[in-house]
């Protein structure tokens, strides 16, 4: 059902660095010697395109176990003091008195809440739904955010389940990706976001003059929703699209155009979202 006839503003998050700042560690494998060395979400996606090259990371490499701490447990192996690896990063994270892991998309998020726009989280873990959600919830427990969100769709596109689901709205050369075991994490958050666009327009209506924006802080994720964004903006010319860089300190806010579309001479409303 539409909000109303002026459309609604969708508000799209990435998690990790763009929400909030976690301690969540991505583990690399030294190639030499077999040792272990973490770094930050931040940090890698700064490095992960140079892993391997001469330098630093020369010996590093990607392996199983990268990204252990980005997906659920098996709940049976849970102690009776333990949850899953989201909820006990952030209950430790907003237990210190410092606020820096508020991220650059935080005031948004707030604002989301508590005007109750519809919102979508899209993410690179692989948690579960339910995860995501509880973790969420332990910021409107502790006053940090107003009120629950109004969800209108959560990926987790590493989540096993969700990745399969998505891999079906894959083209050819990911999908061939895809079925051979390599990354296809951007590729699988170009097909959600698409997904997540087509069920507002779904649920808030077609024809209305919808506004959707997103951020996120890697580079290559920011490209790979530019395309997502101009693949749904094609087929609503209708709708306005946004995307939010907030690579460290660029917190550049780009709208989404077709290459051949004559931006100038078309006037639009002064405030976007």
């Amino acid at each position: 059902m539409a909000e109303d006839r002026k459309g609604t503003s969708f508000y799209f998050f990435d998690f990790d660095d763009n929400i909030m700042f976690l301690d969540t560690p991505i583990l690399l494998r030294n190639k030499q010697n077999g040792a272990i060395r973490t770094v930050s979400t931040s940090e890698f996606a700064t490095i992960r395109k140079i892993l391997g090259a001469p330098g630093e990371w020369v010996d590093y490499e990607q392996f199983e176990d990268t990204y252990q701490h980005f997906g659920d447990r098996d709940p049976a192996t849970l102690g009776p003091d333990e949850r899953q690896y989201l909820l006990e990063d952030v209950a430790a994270t907003i237990a210190g008195a410092d606020q820096g892991w508020q991220a650059p998309a935080w005031p948004l998020l707030q604002y989301a809440c508590e005007k109750q726009r519809p919102l979508a989280i899209v993410t690179a873990r692989g948690h579960s739904r339910e995860t995501i959600k509880a973790a969420i919830t332990l910021l409107v427990k502790a006053g940090l955010l107003s009120r629950e969100p109004n969800y209108l769709e959560i990926y987790a596109v590493n989540n096993p389940q969700m990745k399969v689901e998505l891999a079906e709205g894959l083209p050819a050369g990911p999908r061939a990706q895809f079925d051979a075991g390599e990354d296809v994490t951007s590729d699988l958050k170009r097909v959600a976001i698409n997904a997540i666009v087509e069920k507002a327009a779904k649920e808030y209506g077609p024809t209305l003059p919808h506004r959707f924006g997103m951020s996120d802080d890697d580079p290559t994720n920011v490209d790979l929703i530019v395309k997502a964004m101009c693949d749904s903006k094609k087929r609503y010319m209708h709708m306005r699209f946004f995307v939010i860089d907030t690579h460290k300190d660029e917190h550049v806010k780009l709208e989404v155009f077709p290459a051949d579309f004559p931006v100038v001479g078309h006037p639009f409303p002064e405030r976007i979202l």
